[in-house]
Order: C-alpha cells, then sequence, then structure tokens
C-alpha cells in the first residue's frame, strides 16, 4: 500500500475496497477506533478554505485521539519564502502526518516526494480522492456492492472528474462522463481510467451528451460549473453549460432506484434543480457525513498504531 493518499490511482482495487470496509467499520463502531492515532499530530495546510475538509479532518483525527493543527495561507511561507520541499522536511520533524488542501497539484507532489511522514490530498486543481473515496463509501452503503454499477458524472471535466474515472473504473463500475464541449477531463487520465477498466471488468464512457451518460445510471453525480479560482469565467461557463443542468428530466434517464450526488457546496438552479438535489434520491448529506469516516479510514491506515 502506498505510504501516500495522493490519487485513487496509486491503490489497487483491492486496496480501495479495504479503505472503504475500513471506513465503515469506522462508522458503525467509532469508539473501537478512538486511540487509533493516539497522541499523533495533522499539519493541515490550506491554501484554499473549505468547510468539509478542514472540519471533516480536523474532528477526525481527534476523534482517533490525535490533534489537527490547521494552518492556512497566512500562516506558513509556501512559495512565499520557503520552498515546498523545504516545508515537507520540516514539518516531518514535527508532525506525523500532512493534509494539503491546494490549488496546483504539483506541490502535492513535492511534498509526497520530500516528506517522511504520510502526505494526504485534501484536493489539487487535478483530482480530490478523499471526496471520492467517501462516495464510493457512499455508494457501497445503497447498493450493497461497487462493481457492476453505471457512474454517471455531468458538468466540467475537472478534478472531481479525474478522481471518479480513476476510482470508479478501478473498482469495476462502468463510468460515464457528460461534458459540455471544450471541457472534457484530461485525456491521459480517461486513458488510465480505461486500463483500469479493462483490467476490472468496468467501463468508461466520455461523451457531450448528458442523455447518453446518465442512461440506466444507478449514480448520478455533478459539482459545480465555476470552482473556486474561475470565479472571472463564471459567466462564460453559465452559457456553456446550459442543458448540462442535473434536473427532473435529466434524472429520468437514470435507474429508478438511482441516487443523487454532489460534493457540495451546490448552486441550486444552476447544476443542479432544487428538486432533486433536495428530492428523495439525493443522499448528499450521507455522502458528506462519509468525508469525515473515509477520511478516518485513510488516517488509521496510514498514521495509526494498530490497523
Amino acid at each position: 500500500m502506498s505510504k501516500h493518499f495522493v490519487s485513487l490511482a496509486d491503490h489497487t482495487a483491492v486496496q480501495l475496497r479495504e479503505y472503504v470496509d475500513l471506513a465503515r467499520l469506522i462508522k458503525a463502531n467509532p469508539a473501537a477506533f478512538s486511540a487509533a492515532c493516539q497522541g499523533q499530530t495533522l499539519a493541515m495546510i490550506f491554501q484554499k478554505p473549505s468547510l468539509r475538509t478542514r472540519v471533516s479532518f480536523q474532528a477526525g483525527i481527534f476523534q482517533l485521539g490525535g490533534q489537527g493543527q490547521y494552518l492556512g495561507p497566512t500562516d506558513i511561507q509556501l512559495h512565499r519564502g520557503e520552498s515546498v520541499a523545504d516545508t515537507a522536511r520540516v514539518l516531518s520533524r514535527f508532525v506525523d502526518g500532512i493534509m494539503a488542501r491546494v490549488f496546483a497539484h504539483q506541490d502535492i507532489l513535492d511534498l509526497a516526494a520530500h516528506a517522511d511522514v504520510p502526505v494526504i490530498n485534501g484536493l489539487s486543481e487535478y483530482n480530490h480522492p478523499c471526496q471520492v473515496l467517501a462516495d464510493l463509501v457512499t455508494v457501497r452503503e445503497r447498493f450493497g456492492r461497487l462493481e457492476g454499477l453505471k457512474f454517471a458524472y455531468v458538468g466540467d471535466g475537472n478534478n472531481m472528474a479525474h478522481s471518479i474515472l480513476l476510482g470508479c473504473a478501478r473498482v469495476g463500475m462502468t463510468v460515464a462522463v457528460g461534458h459540455p464541449r471544450g471541457y472534457a477531463p484530461d485525456p491521459e487520465t480517461v486513458t488510465r481510467a480505461r486500463e483500469f477498466a479493462s483490467e476490472s471488468g468496468g467501463a468508461v464512457l466520455v461523451t457531450e451528451d448528458p442523455v447518453q451518460a446518465v442512461a440506466d445510471a444507478d449514480v448520478v453525480y455533478t459539482d459545480v460549473w465555476a470552482s473556486m479560482g474561475q470565479e472571472e469565467e463564471a459567466q462564460e461557463r453559465l452559457r456553456r453549460f446550459q442543458g448540462f443542468q442535473v434536473d427532473g428530466a435529466l434524472m429520468s434517464h437514470a435507474r429508478p432506484q438511482s441516487i443523487f450526488l454532489h460534493c457540495l457546496p451546490a448552486h441550486r438552479g444552476e447544476e443542479v434543480s432544487a428538486d432533486v438535489i433536495d428530492g428523495p434520491r439525493s443522499v448528499v448529506f450521507d455522502q458528506a457525513e462519509n468525508r469525515l469516516h473515509a477520511q478516518k479510514a485513510i488516517m488509521v491506515k496510514l498514521m495509526g498504531r494498530r490497523h
């Protein structure tokens, strides 16, 4: 198993299922893991603010018997006077793990290359593996399995699309990404996901037709159309993404028992209609809760004294 949690592609299908199973065990019996990271400190680097990432990691390490130390943009000199490599080396002398939520994915790679302690990718411009691990936990809860299901993502071919492609293809799901023209996911990532799917019995579909993506899906997923740092593009994206809103009409093409997921925050009336995200198929708040349990599983695996 990888020393770090940088990308879902770094873990085998068996290892990803172990993470999912451990997250479910922790969720069912948190007291049994209350000392799993006793005395451990997690440094939490935030170049981008976040509700779910900060609270779930800080609460999670505390519930495992450790502590989290928040390091915001003004708390450390990352890129402003100290290199990422030196930051990783120094933190490794103080703490037992590093979680980083950054803009440039290279920062995550550099932290992992130079740290002597586990590095967890809390989000980068390229991927968001912690979120998709929580998504897999949510799907496993709802359907009792992962393999053989169809997971449809509609919207920007962004960091969420990349982790969904890699993680879902790895565990044997059919992954469909429906994106507007000009907003496709990274081609190399799609190629890698197809390689994973050929090994796992899954499949990968990338299309500019949202109906084709959602057809017969068990899971329908979307994300905001303009992510943090893309505010200047927001109006153009609103125009280009017309027809890609997940509304009742689009959901009607999915299976009757399908669920709706969203990594949040959500913009009702843009990427999703209120009747879908607030409707009976939506499990977005169970999904958000599972960030806590999934990330606790990551910390137990990488930092824990026993697992």
